[in-house]
């Protein structure tokens, strides 16, 4: 077979999006969520719906959400319904711009484009027309877009009958990654000929850890209760939910300003670790940490003192700046100490690339933005076809259970921690297995009423 019927056939699968619609879905959390200098206690999620057709005229629909997760997209002294208005405005601008796109491809290769030629100029014309004052971050525009490009990658699974996953091919992307990836000078590494399949695992492990967050204002012992916390049938104190899902994994959110505070939190939770067998513990510093020293005194008086939680602790997460391109600290001393992950300094797609990090020899982990409803199914799948140190953080389930019980009907072990696990075997369908025509949510008016048939129902 010549090359221009090499390109022809690649081709043919081609997608371009034809409609769009998008919802804002309010939620409130069950318990406050402490997340570095500031407190979340309701989020909305955007959830998105694109129409695509391919070259043949073939249609499908796909679907994609996120948490609008403001505190940790755009974190600065701002009130924050005046960021949240923002980026709720920023969406229904990223929906138009989508029904407007055109461009056709592979969603990886539609996607691609619309980062780097469309959205940039989206967020620029989005600050000018904001009263003056603190500009919305690249990364908080990330994020919102980040639904699109699900309902994308979803919409060209449905199309072609396949899960997600098995559509990072030669035969179905038109480009390898060397036209998206360059690698470390002097690594040897070469993405020639390579496509994200050739990192991704397979199979795919149907069941994967699940890491808790124990989070800046959570009781975890019972002196700590303050008398207002739910009783609605889930766990408040730490060692209740250790008991409940047989949890191996926790995450202690840390306040970064606090040296005290935070090895004693450390400590606590250390001691209750121990105490109820759960081997593993991470370190989330949350951007405020701007010395090493910080966090190297902290941990090697936890080596000398408690050498057990020093043991317990995997990795140390983002014990830098939140612009880590403006803010170039050496964090060598850390790493020397713990393993280090870099979560809100990534502003740069290339950044989150797991190809790249795997190719570079690099460890990867997949947190959380307390994804409930829709937004956790591609965010548990990602865990577990890229292949991390230790599962995947959910806490979704902790923080607003109830939101998520219509998906939690179809997908039963996505949403509940069994044995420290969650199971995706439910997840067997095309795109991201959503199975949406029987997740039965009412949907309110969209806000941008793009072109959705009978858009009442998830299942339209």
């Amino acid at each position: 077979m010549d090359a221009s019927s090499t390109v022809a056939r690649k081709g043919e699968h081609d997608i371009a999006v034809k409609a769009c619609t998008a919802w804002f879905l309010p939620l409130a959390t069950r318990i406050p969520l402490k997340f570095g200098p500031e407190t979340l206690t309701t989020v909305t999620c955007l959830r998105v719906r694109l129409d695509v057709e391919d070259r043949k005229g073939r249609r499908a629909s796909g679907w994609g959400e996120t948490p609008l997760s403001v505190q940790w997209v755009w974190p600065c002294a701002l009130p924050y319904e005046e960021r949240h208005r923002s980026l709720k405005e920023f969406s229904l601008r990223l929906a138009s711009a989508w029904t407007r796109y055109g461009r056709r491809g592979h969603p990886i290769e539609v996607s691609h484009g619309f980062i780097h030629r469309v959205l940039p100029a989206l967020l620029r014309e989005h600050n000018r027309l904001r009263r003056p004052g603190e500009p919305m971050p690249w990364l908080a525009a990330l994020v919102c877009c980040s639904a699109f490009d699900l309902a994308l990658h979803d919409a060209f699974g449905v199309l072609l009958g396949l899960p997600v996953y098995e559509t990072y091919t030669s035969r179905y992307l038109n480009r390898d990654l060397s036209h998206y990836l360059e690698p470390e000078r002097g690594s040897g590494v070469s993405f020639s000929g390579k496509y994200p399949c050739d990192y991704l695992v397979h199979p795919a492990p149907q069941r994967i850890p699940a890491w808790h967050l124990v989070a800046g204002k959570d009781p975890i012992v019972a002196a700590e209760l303050k008398g207002n916390e739910p009783d609605d049938g889930y766990p408040v104190l730490l060692a209740d939910w250790i008991r409940r899902d047989g949890l191996a994994c926790l995450k202690v959110k840390l306040r970064g300003d606090d040296p005290e505070w935070d090895y004693r939190r450390l400590v606590a939770v250390g001691a209750i670790a121990g105490e109820h067998g759960v081997p593993w513990l991470s370190a989330d510093f949350n951007c405020t940490v701007t010395d090493p020293a910080y966090v190297n005194g902290m941990l090697d008086r936890l080596l000398a003192e408690h050498p057990g939680t020093y043991g317990r602790i995997l990795y140390v997460e983002q014990p830098f700046p939140y612009d880590l391109e403006r803010n170039r600290i050496d964090v060598h001393s850390v790493s020397a100490r713990k393993p280090l992950f870099m979560d809100e300094s990534a502003h740069d797609w290339r950044f989150l690339s797991a190809c790249w990090a795997k190719a570079h020899g690099m460890t990867l982990m997949v947190q959380d933005l307390s994804n409930p409803m829709l937004a956790q199914i591609p965010h548990v799948l990602l865990a577990a076809h890229a292949g991390t140190i230790m599962g995947v953080e959910t806490n979704g389930m902790q923080f607003y259970p109830d939101a998520s019980l219509p998906e939690a009907e179809v997908h039963p072990g996505v949403y509940r921690r069994r044995d420290g696990m969650v199971d995706l075997s439910s997840l067997s369908g095309p795109g991201f297995g959503y199975a949406i025509e029987k997740i039965r949510r009412e949907l309110p008016e969209p806000a941008f009423p793009g072109g959705s048939r009978q858009a009442g129902r998830g299942s339209a």
